[in-house]
């Protein structure tokens, strides 16, 4: 069965509402998107494509391609299904394979026995064709293979990724309530920053949006920090192709002419980890790291993006020293941020309205399974007036 030179349906997920940002990386990439969903993409590529898609995805999650399509409605005919594929041409009978899922069938009361059903044909598969069972268990780190099973419908997809891509490999220092690193990229994609311009961040926590902006400045792309992804253990892998793709995106990567990047805490144990996870992802040096009050936070003339990621005020006993933070973030970009567009990520629309500005934009996203908002702010120099109200809608 060969699949690395071979298109096939090809679904990349992403976490909820980032659909849009996955779907502008793919185009950019120069793939034709064929169907675009609240959680993904689906395009036509082979898996040597999908080498190329993992290396330089930066938000999507996993890059699944598809085996075969099937009528079951039963764990029988699933089994029988997937008893026909030719696994041994895929999976080394010495090697060691996991299995994922998402179904939705009847017969199924917990997708745990759909995974052990998927296991089972695998392994008969292989060890009636080679007199050898190959070992499995729940590690992502080798060949990954992926059931997704609606009602009498079935998919088998060979998971490219494995451990999934969302995260960018840098942040070994989480810190407090980090954001995921590619909802992190989504929100900067979503301000339509140009790369060019300075990009400001008070309130930096783990530093994952400078980061995040200093990678996409340098066309930098998370592949560079990753060395194992499942697609290197099926058989037929090359590994010249890989070699060959980080060879190229180490070419246009840009390191010069490159903005300021300024990132504040007023914890200095937060910006010490946001320094590490900086170093780990190699831009520590594109990054000004101070440690203060964000009033004090440096905000070059020249106008770009600054953003915020407050808090939400989930926990008891702190909505109203919030109440006070978001406003004093409004009259610091009121008076301190002019010619700017500022920003604010926020699961809370209570407070959101405390900032006191009218908000020209807002941007769907959730963090986790809290719904949130980035709230977008002209900030006008000159003639224009930053228009200050009592109350924001939405």
């Amino acid at each position: 069965m060969e699949v690395f030179n071979t298109p096939s349906k090809v679904i990349i997920t992403c976490n909820r509402r980032l659909s849009p940002y996955l779907a502008q990386e793919v185009r950019d990439l120069g793939f034709t998107i064929k169907r675009e969903f609240n959680t993904g993409v689906e395009i036509a590529a082979s898996v040597n494509e999908c080498i190329r898609l993992n290396l330089n995805l930066r938000v999507g999650s996993q890059v699944l391609y598809e085996l075969k399509a099937f009528r079951a409605a039963n764990p029988d005919e699933l089994y029988r299904n997937l008893v026909e594929i030719n696994w041994e041409d895929l999976i080394p009978f010495d090697g060691y394979f996991s299995v994922t899922s998402h179904v939705h069938n009847e017969t199924i009361t917990t997708p745990l026995f759909a995974n052990v059903k998927v296991k089972d044909a695998i392994v008969d598969r292989i060890k009636d064709k080679k007199g050898v069972r190959p070992n499995s268990g729940p590690e992502y780190n080798r060949c990954v293979i992926h059931l997704h099973w609606m009602e009498e419908r079935a998919e088998i997809f060979l998971d490219t990724s494995g451990e999934t891509l969302a995260k960018h490999g840098y942040r070994k220092h989480p810190g407090k309530a980090p954001m995921l690193e590619a909802l992190a990229t989504s929100t900067i994609m979503a301000t339509q920053w140009d790369g060019k311009q300075p990009f400001v961040n008070p309130m930096c926590g783990s530093g994952t949006l400078a980061i995040e902006a200093a990678l996409l400045t340098q066309k930098r792309v998370p592949g560079l920090q990753r060395m194992n992804y499942s697609f290197m253990h099926f058989i037929g892998y090359d590994e010249e192709v890989f070699f060959e793709e980080r060879r190229k995106i180490k070419e246009i990567t840009e390191k010069n002419n490159l903005p300021q990047i300024i990132a504040s805490d007023l914890s200095e144990e937060a910006v010490e980890i946001a320094k590490l996870n900086a170093r780990t992802a190699g831009v520590e040096h594109l990054i000004t790291f101070e440690v203060g009050d964000f009033a004090l936070t440096t905000v070059p003339e020249e106008g770009g993006v600054i953003m915020f990621n407050p808090e939400y005020g989930e926990r008891l006993g702190v909505h109203s020293k919030l109440e006070e933070t978001y406003k004093r973030i409004g009259d610091f970009l009121k008076q301190s941020c002019k010619g700017y567009r500022g920003y604010v990520f926020t699961g809370n629309p209570d407070l959101a309205k405390k900032i006191g500005l009218r908000a020209s934009r807002r941007f769907e996203f959730f963090n986790g399974k809290l719904d949130c908002r980035l709230l977008q702010y002209e900030l006008y120099d000159g003639t224009k007036d930053v228009r200050k109200i009592e109350s924001v809608e939405g």
